[in-house]
């Protein structure tokens, strides 16, 4: 993808990194600034004998006592080093960047089992993992579009992707949490509502990409394989998150305390068999920046960016020199 020149100096004094040249047989221009070049140093040579041929040396002395010498070649120099930037620039230079994708799609699965209320996160996983979530939408571009899916037993697409940044927020304000755990139900949900949304599209399919968050693992509904595999057919990278510590409890209603620890190798093997990555969490601050890195990672995609302004603007410094310096030394134009 090619965008426009960048600012003249908004890459300041070093060169673009990560560069190439769309027009790389225009760079052939660069051997005739080489045949110039020599050219030149091969005329001073035949001046020179010339001038100790033909012309009295002691003369030549009282004449022009105040010869250049060495100066009268900086205008050369400036002038073949503004031409050669000149041709780097015809050559259409492009500087490979990430820019913001206007077709990135991210698809949030949350958990809302009863393990969710576990205090070894404060306030407790389940705000922590509201906050974190909504931290996230307000950090993500406005142009990437965020869907999200609750599950506990079940899983419910509560927003299909969109850009409306209000309706997931007010989406994950108002989850509610139930029994049970089904993720790979969850996976399953996400692949459905990013499979309806990236049909609108035409041409290649945006990136798109499922960020799960959970405590536990699969209870109920389609194991977690069916789902990697329904991933992995439909190119779809899966990242899982493990939020939460292994000293955490539940208390329920009429029941004593019981340990709900979070089971990091269940979603580490989705990340791995999906191509996606896999997180820990013991904090709601790490899960918010872990859910900033995911974003940032999706939300950008690789383009070239022409840089031409970069080299041209240079050039016409460099010749801009090159005529005021011979008009200095010689009173006259290189």
């Amino acid at each position: 993808m090619n965008s426009g020149d960048t600012g003249l100096w908004s890459s300041g004094f070093n060169p673009p990194d990560n560069l190439e040249f769309l027009e790389v047989g225009r760079l052939w221009w660069l051997a005739i600034l080489g045949v110039l070049l020599v050219a030149y140093v091969a005329m001073q040579f035949v001046r020179r004998n010339a001038a100790v041929r033909f012309t009295q040396v002691k003369l030549l002395d009282k004449i022009a006592p105040e010869r250049p010498g060495w100066r009268r070649h900086i205008p050369a120099l400036f002038l073949l080093s503004g031409l050669a930037l000149a041709v780097l620039a015809y050559a259409e230079p492009a500087a490979v960047t990430e820019v913001p994708s206007e077709r990135a799609t991210i698809m949030l699965a949350i958990d809302t089992s009863l393990s969710m209320q576990a205090e070894d996160v404060t306030p407790n996983r389940f705000d922590g993992a509201k906050a974190a979530a909504t931290a996230f939408l307000d950090e993500v571009p406005p142009e990437i579009n965020i869907g999200l899916v609750s599950f506990n037993g079940i899983a419910s697409v509560r927003v299909p992707p969109t850009q409306n940044r209000a309706a997931v927020r007010s989406a994950v304000q108002s989850l509610d949490l139930g029994e049970s755990t089904a993720i790979g139900e969850a996976i399953l949900a996400s692949l459905s509502a990013l499979e309806d949304f990236i049909t609108e599209f035409e041409g290649d399919a945006p990136p798109a990409r499922i960020v799960l968050m959970s405590d536990g693992e699969t209870q109920v509904g389609r194991p977690d394989a069916v789902a990697v595999d329904a991933a992995r057919a439909a190119g779809i990278a899966v990242s899982t998150i493990a939020f939460g510590t292994d000293q955490g409890t539940v208390e329920l209603p009429g029941n004593p305390a019981f340990p709900v620890p979070v089971n990091e190798r269940a979603l580490a093997e989705i990340a791995d068999g999906t191509g996606g990555e896999f997180f820990e969490a013991a904090t709601t601050d790490e899960l918010t920046a872990i859910y900033t890195d995911i974003g940032s990672a999706v939300a950008t995609e690789e383009a070239r960016v022409l840089v031409g302004s970069w080299f041209s603007g240079r050039a016409m410094l460099l010749i801009a020199i090159a005529a005021a310096l011979s008009l200095f030394f010689s009173n006259r134009l290189p």
